[in-house]
């Protein structure tokens, strides 16, 4: 009995390494992702390459698993489910972007993990004790002001509207991404994710105004996808996250520590000076994540 009690410990929860990993990743991806816009290369272009670099990962993963594609009608509709819904919300993202503030897009987007916990919460009767719910709320709060950005935008309440859909979107794909690991394999639905996002690759393809000079050189679509593999490799680790954690604590760690370690590193490489609100959103994004890494294990995952 004693010697299980002092193994426990050093036994590491396997989400937290994979939610660490995604949030590591995350964080320069978006830390790097302007340099694709700032080259002339159009970000509907981004999407079709960060579709593509969702490919090599997915043939890894696969093929680490023995290539077992799970083909139920259940496999396949919760993993087209969760890649169109996070592809759907990207491409939507590119037009709410055109017409409206991008200062009120990001905070309202950010706070899709509130749908993700509610629904947990309510349907996955999920708990956590009170430092993961301290590290939870503190996390919410930090998020928008994280992504506070000044910029210019109009359109009416078009984009609000937008808005909320995307974030609903994404906090409904952090969900069905829970809820389909315990009964589909990882690899399976993550390979269903990236078919999902090659499905809207041609959409991005017609929103793209190709009358406008576009780069194609080594700083265009290569860099890109130098880029977004970053994004694509994360969306992996994401996903195994979900496997092994709480909905309610991977959502909340992976959108706040990774715009963490995106102002981290434009403090340190561009020069940027964050404002008072960003500034707190920084802090309190650092002792939430602080609060949901260090929570305790209250009870096994649940595998598939």
């Amino acid at each position: 009995m004693n010697a299980a009690v002092a193994t426990a410990p050093a036994r590491r929860r396997p989400w937290l390494v994979f939610a660490l990993t995604t949030v590591a990743l995350w964080g320069v991806w978006g830390a790097l992702s302007p340099l694709s816009a700032a080259n002339g290369f159009p970000d509907t272009l981004v999407y079709a390459v960060w579709a593509l670099t969702m490919l090599p990962p997915a043939v890894y993963i696969l093929w680490r698993g023995g290539w077992q594609l799970e083909r139920t009608p259940r496999a396949v509709a919760y993993g087209l489910t969760i890649g169109l819904l996070g592809a759907g919300g990207q491409m939507l993202l590119f037009h709410t972007l055109t017409i409206g503030p991008a200062y009120f897009i990001f905070p309202i987007i950010s706070l899709s993990p509130v749908v993700t916990i509610a629904l947990s919460f309510l349907l996955l009767r999920e708990r956590t004790g009170w430092q993961g719910t301290l590290g939870i709320a503190l996390a919410l709060i930090a998020l928008p002001l994280l992504d506070l950005s000044f910029g210019r935008g109009s359109g009416g309440l078009g984009w609000f509207l937008q808005s909320l859909l995307i974030m609903l979107a994404w906090g409904v794909q952090a969900y069905f991404m829970k809820l389909a690991n315990d009964s589909v394999r990882a690899e399976s639905i993550f390979a269903y994710m990236a078919l999902g996002a090659l499905l809207l690759a041609p959409v991005a393809l017609w929103m793209t105004d190709f009358s406008q000079p576009i780069n194609t050189g080594l700083s265009g679509p290569w860099l890109a996808a130098g880029i977004q593999v970053l994004n694509a490799i994360g969306a992996l680790t994401l996903v195994f996250a979900f496997r092994y954690g709480k909905a309610m604590v991977v959502a909340p760690l992976s959108n706040a520590g990774a715009p963490l370690i995106t102002a981290v590193l434009s403090l340190a490489f561009a020069g940027v000076v964050p404002g008072p609100l960003k500034a707190v959103g920084l802090v309190l994004a650092l002792v939430a994540s602080l609060l949901l890494v260090l929570e305790p294990e209250r009870e096994p995952a649940s595998l598939p």
